[in-house]
């Protein structure tokens, strides 16, 4: 018989020799985990507000700056918590948690998950220099996760993707118009979860959209139900770089699944988890990521090859 060899698997993610780049040894003060973190670049150096336990299971933000976005130094203190006063006081109270950064209209948006009593609920907080920070708005009801803003207005109007929890239809990507950061509307389904496929549990928004010459690049997570749990993976999808709704393309297979022991045994198990991406002037994106929700990532990628592999090899978005 004639001798086949093994398909070549092609790594799309370059991980970092070094992973995992902060862990809670890392952090000045007492926490359990360090994950989920937003990432940008603020005059010249990598900004990342990271998720974190502390020890009653509720979650802060911490922030973390660095030179080259590898290496990275932690603040002595959090940069958010559950706020103390006013309405974000009730909405807030169980933690804040898995922020994403958006830079527009001179400032940062970040929007992070707030919970309650009342389940979660997404919060839109803005800065200009990090080092204080506005509460906006609460710009949803519950139950909400995962919401990232477009850096681009389109017709004027604001743009973000999320993912409403429903036990009706598998947790999918809707996209949402605003225009003024508060109240938001003309919602629409973009993208499902794909039967007895890698994301066939529920999909999510993960990094902002990053804008190529062929469409916005959008990094999702998708998730699988297994006889040992679920497995959390990332792919990536491609939106019109005029109208955002309109998906061009999927990408059939996953680009980042666990497989290093950080990945695979955490807090929890076989996950990968992106909230955060920085595209690069040389073509290539760093891809921030949070492995076992424990710990931080990151990778390298080249932009042009994350687009093709929506257009080549593409599945259904509905």
């Amino acid at each position: 018989m004639p001798y086949y060899p093994p398909k070549k698997i092609i790594m799309l993610i370059e991980r970092y020799y070094n992973n995992p780049i902060l862990t809670k040894d890392d952090v000045p003060y007492p926490v359990a985990t360090v994950h989920n973190a937003a990432v940008v670049k603020h005059q010249g150096l990598y900004i990342m507000i990271f998720r974190s336990h502390k020890m009653n299971g509720r979650s802060i933000l911490g922030i973390a700056e660095s030179a080259d976005g590898y290496s990275f130094q932690v603040k002595e203190q959090p940069f958010m918590v559950p706020a103390t006063e006013g309405v974000f006081k009730e909405y807030e109270a169980f933690g804040v948690e898995d922020p994403r950064i958006v830079f527009i209209d001179g400032e940062y948006l970040i929007t992070y998950s707030a919970y309650s009593k009342h389940g979660v609920r997404i919060g839109l907080a803005k800065t200009k220099d990090f080092k204080s920070v506005e509460r906006f708005s609460l710009i949803t009801e519950s139950d909400y996760r995962n919401v990232v803003i477009f850096p681009e207005k389109f017709g004027g109007l604001y743009a973000r993707l999320d993912r409403p929890h429903s036990e009706i239809s598998p947790w999918s990507i809707w996209i949402s118009y605003s225009p003024d950061l508060k109240y938001w509307g003309e919602s629409k389904l973009i993208m499902k979860p794909l039967q007895y496929h890698w994301d066939e549990m529920k999909i999510g928004p993960g990094a902002p959209p990053i804008k190529t010459p062929r469409g916005w690049l959008s990094i999702y997570h998708g998730v699988f139900p297994t006889m040992d749990g679920s497995v959390y993976r990332l792919g990536v999808a491609l939106h019109d770089l005029e109208d955002p709704s309109k998906v061009i393309a999927v990408g059939d297979e996953w680009i980042l699944q666990p497989e290093e022991v950080y990945e695979i045994t955490g807090y929890v198990h076989n996950v990968v988890f992106t909230c955060g991406a920085v595209a690069e002037e040389d073509g290539r994106v760093k891809i921030y990521w949070g492995g076992a929700d424990k710990v931080m990532c990151v990778g390298t990628a080249k932009l042009e090859e994350l687009v093709d592999h929506c257009l080549n090899n593409p599945r259904d978005s509905i």
